[in-house]
């Protein structure tokens, strides 16, 4: 492969080759004249001569073509290198001028068109980038407003409830205390029911909508702390049974704990229970976190249960190669089993 460098060597010597040849076949044919000829007007020393000026001048307008042509060719490889390190830098679009109609212009038409690919290419990827971008943005925006319905659908059949029967209950308790003043205990002791009830289901409401991090602590530490501040501000029992785990891998913890609070807001909710159970336990290469509580329950068939944030939890588990399993019957409690292989290294 010839360099770019040596370019002008290849020429002076492909010029040089044909005027050898050029040299030797005018002497050849003047040597056949001289045979040939009854009355030449030239012998073979003036032949020897005629072919020694001719290849004089060839072999100088030979090294003047070689040198000049080979310029030529260099500036223009120069300037193809130069294009293709412009096409790598990302500069696409630009093209070359096309002086010469030859075998380079092919090369350099070829470059040209592949510019332009890239460019249009470009402005295609730009495009769908841009489009998915506006996708992204518009599920985003489809799912916030999904969730401000589903939390709304929520205050309205819990705490909203719970506020309009308190409100008929203190309105009847005060008009019920000069006549009958045991009546109207009993009305405001159902009052105060209902207000705890009511600020257990915000609580759990602020639960998932601002749910804790661990902040870099351990699972079994921020399970411990959660219990801990639930019991102080719900009628709620824990009982924790955990096994004292630095780490399973990474981000494990952090969507163990979220189905957590997941599971524990679904409880305060829905379950009208008065315990939770929380268990860790480490079986071979797997471990497993066990939920359960001795509320309602409820059928597992029916597909109301999908609005429970099952399914989060379940692709929460899925997504560290986890599996997620509930059993419930109406009136025996829920019991959610959650199994994570450990791998090696806590990776």
């Amino acid at each position: 492969m010839i360099r770019v460098a040596s370019l002008n060597h290849w020429f002076i010597l492909q010029y040089l080759r044909f005027t050898v040849y050029g040299a030797i076949l005018l002497f050849t044919i003047l040597q056949l004249y001289i045979f040939l000829s009854p009355d030449p007007f030239l012998n073979t020393a003036a032949s020897l001569g005629v072919v020694g000026m001719t290849s004089a001048i060839f072999f100088a307008m030979s090294i003047y073509i070689g040198i000049r042509s080979g310029k030529i060719m260099r500036q223009r490889i120069h300037g193809m290198t130069a294009f293709v390190a412009r096409l790598s830098s990302g500069k696409a679009g630009e093209t070359m001028e096309i002086e010469e109609m030859d075998d380079l212009s092919t090369l350099e038409e070829a470059l040209n068109e592949l510019s332009i690919n890239i460019n249009e290419q470009t402005k295609s990827l730009q495009r769908i980038s841009s489009e998915r971008l506006n996708l992204e943005k518009q599920a985003q925006q489809a799912a916030i407003i999904e969730e401000r319905q589903r939390l709304a659908r929520d205050l309205h059949d819990s705490v909203s409830q719970q506020l309009f029967a308190l409100n008929m209950l203190s309105s009847a308790s005060v008009r019920m205390l000069d006549a009958n003043q045991e009546d109207a205990g009993k009305l405001v002791r159902q009052a105060a029911e209902i207000a705890e009830k009511a600020q257990g289901e915000m609580r759990a409401l602020l639960l998932h909508l601002r749910p804790v991090d661990l902040k870099g602590e351990s699972l079994s530490t921020g399970l411990e702390k959660l219990a801990y501040e639930l019991e102080q501000k719900t009628p709620i029992t824990f009982s924790m049974q955990l096994d004292q785990m630095e780490k399973i891998h990474e981000s494990a913890d952090e969507h163990l704990f979220r189905v957590v609070q997941e599971a524990v807001s679904n409880i305060l909710r829905h379950a009208n229970a008065t315990e939770i159970t929380i268990r860790t336990e480490v079986k071979g290469s797997s471990f497993y976190l066990f939920v359960g509580d001795n509320g309602d329950g409820f059928d597992v068939t029916d597909k109301k249960w999908t609005s429970y944030g099952l399914q989060t939890m379940k692709e929460r588990c899925e997504e560290i190669g986890g599996q997620f399993e509930i059993r419930s019957k109406s009136g025996e409690g829920t019991y959610i089993t959650i199994r994570i292989p450990i791998m090696e290294g806590g990776e």
